[in-house]
């Protein structure tokens, strides 16, 4: 098995909103996308891998489809992954935002 590093995977391909995270809580998002389908909601699930180097281009890539970025993490508030996700939103996909 070859994991590979700064490689991001669309583990759910949807066209409404992003959600981003990276191990034990990528199970919690793939559930959600289950709940957020059955209320018509589209979701995309971008499972990171590998935190350093963050895939940048692969958050911005889908947050540039779905025009919404949900970071989920068990990390800290502050200066955490989740702030460096909304960063490269910010920094590379604020025009598409729509929410």
């Amino acid at each position: 098995f070859v994991l590979p590093i700064g490689q991001a995977k669309v583990e759910r391909a949807g066209t409404d909103v992003t959600l981003v995270s990276f191990s034990k809580m990528v199970g919690s998002c793939l559930k959600a996308a289950e709940a957020l389908a059955a209320e018509g909601i589209s979701a995309e699930v971008l499972n990171l891998r590998t935190l350093r180097p963050l895939d940048r281009a692969s958050i911005a890539a889908s947050v540039r489809k779905t025009g919404r970025l949900v970071s989920v993490e068990e990390g800290w508030p502050h200066c955490g992954v989740g702030s460096e996700i909304v960063s490269v939103a910010v920094e590379e996909t604020f025009d598409y935002l729509d929410a």
